[in-house]
């Protein structure tokens, strides 16, 4: 049904794509509405009076539709076809080339902020050059793998990916009603009118599937859905021009992929699926683990028990008879929320998970509205 709902979004979108430049339409084909927006009375040979159309922005939206078209397409694939994890790590990246191109040309800015402490060292701005677009690249690899690793319980794909996007779409609305007045636009409203212009149909789209897809799923949303979320967060996020601001969204997500790399770069046993284990008799989630057929290394053997002995443990093993670890539990922040809490419910489990998400979301929206001035001199909306 992921799949569905991407196709849905994708037309709601295309139907949309008029409505934003409506102004600007008219404006072009008629002359009593060009009197306001004329670049200069220069008249053609048809006799039509040139308009400054915002042909940037078009560019903008249509290269989002041509990313997420891209992804959906290669999620359906992943779907069909199983592709292995090395391969299809890289496919948000070919997907979001449309969108990087874009950038590009129209907009370009590879100069970030230097931080007040470092600005002695670094100056007021550093230009990253061609990293800048690495780093972009890197969030499109990131965000829809993200999702899609903390995932394989009902609901808590698409509720993650709800909460991510209510909480944009209150930044936007943020940052629109702080920016100061004047006569003239203020240069971040078009590209947070821009967000909400996706967000809002994503939300429409993304609540009547986790309707469905909420426990016990009558629906599963497959890889086509993560891949297509994560994509609405990149453009968004890289379009919008607030990326960082994104990745404070996600900073779940982060910890669970930090968490995680120890198996997802094979210094552990990883099984090609980590989900929790349902307990038949109980009717209740246990974290699942992993099997050792051979003793860890001495190097991991210490990690393992410090992490399991920590005050708050991060793992729980088991060991033999001689002291040697058989089995611990899977490196992802499902089956460590059991661990801390013990076995539940898989509804709860979800709950509780996206309730951290929401929270820390709206603390990391607290830090960039409230906070943000205590780290760089200047900010954005004003």
């Amino acid at each position: 049904m992921g799949a569905v709902c991407a196709v849905v979004y994708l037309l709601t979108l295309i139907v949309f794509i008029p409505f934003p430049f409506y102004q600007d339409i008219v404006a072009a084909t008629t002359v009593s509405g060009n009197e306001d927006v004329l670049a200069e009375r220069q008249q053609l040979a048809k006799g039509r009076v040139l308009h400054r159309f915002p042909h940037s922005k078009l560019a903008s939206y249509l290269s989002a539709l041509l990313s997420l078209q891209s992804v959906v397409i290669l999620g359906i694939a992943d779907d069909l076809f199983d592709i292995r994890w090395r391969h299809k790590l890289f496919i948000p990246a070919v997907a979001s080339i449309p969108m990087l191109v874009v950038y590009f040309v129209d907009y370009g800015v590879t100069n970030v902020v230097v931080p007040v402490p470092l600005e002695k060292y670094l100056g007021n701005l550093i230009d990253l050059g061609w990293i800048y677009y690495a780093y972009m690249a890197a969030v499109a690899i990131f965000c829809p793998n993200s999702i899609n690793i903390l995932a394989g319980i009902n609901g808590v794909e698409v509720a993650q990916s709800l909460v991510i996007a209510i909480l944009l779409l209150l930044n936007d609305v943020l940052s629109l009603y702080a920016a100061p007045p004047s006569p003239e636009p203020h240069p971040a409203t078009d590209p947070h009118l821009f967000s909400i212009y996706l967000l809002l149909p994503f939300i429409g789209v993304s609540m009547a599937l986790w309707w469905h897809n909420w426990y016990p799923a009558k629906v599963f949303v497959g890889d086509t859905y993560c891949y297509f979320a994560g994509m609405v967060f990149v453009i968004v996020g890289i379009l919008g021009h607030f990326s960082k601001t994104l990745l404070l969204m996600f900073i779940p997500q982060i910890f669970n992929f930090l968490y995680s790399a120890p198996q997802l770069f094979h210094v552990m046993p990883c099984p090609r699926h980590r989900l929790p284990h349902f307990n038949s008799r109980t009717g209740l989630l246990e974290a699942s683990v992993m099997q050792w057929q051979r003793p860890p290394n001495k190097v991991v053997s210490i990690s393992l028990k410090m992490l399991a002995r920590s005050p708050i443990p991060l793992v729980a093993i088991t060991q033999d008879d001689q002291g040697q670890i058989v089995q611990s539990t899977n490196f992802t922040v499902l089956n460590l929320w059991l661990v801390w809490f013990g076995p539940q419910k898989e509804e709860r489990l979800a709950l509780g998970i996206i309730g951290t998400q929401a929270i820390i979301g709206l603390v990391g929206l607290l830090a960039r509205h409230k906070l943000a001035l205590l780290v760089f001199r200047q900010d954005n909306r004003q």
